[in-house]
């Protein structure tokens, strides 16, 4: 949600930036501020980014990954021994 806001604002910012710079002025301060907006936008990106990586729902879901992986292997070994079986049986068409 966050992500999607923000290419929002940008793209709002380059618009804006671009009707501008048909108007008869200086443009070289409004890019200007364009970057520094754009960069202030990467910076809130990267930090929600991170923010989100070291959450501790993101730490709880990853200890489950690491403890549940032998679980999901066997799980799905022997789902392919089930489907083994079931084409072993399987008539021959």
């Amino acid at each position: 949600m966050k992500a999607s806001l923000l290419l929002a604002l940008s793209c709002v910012a380059v618009l804006v930036a671009g009707a501008r710079a048909n108007t008869p002025g200086e443009p070289e301060p409004l890019v200007k501020k364009v970057q520094e907006y754009a960069q202030k936008a990467t910076a809130m990106a990267k930090t929600a980014l991170s923010t989100v990586q070291e959450s501790e729902m993101a730490q709880q879901a990853r200890r489950w990954l690491a403890d549940n992986t032998d679980l999901v292997k066997q799980r799905l070994a022997w789902l392919k021994e089930q489907l083994a079986e079931l084409w072993k049986r399987m008539p021959a068409a």
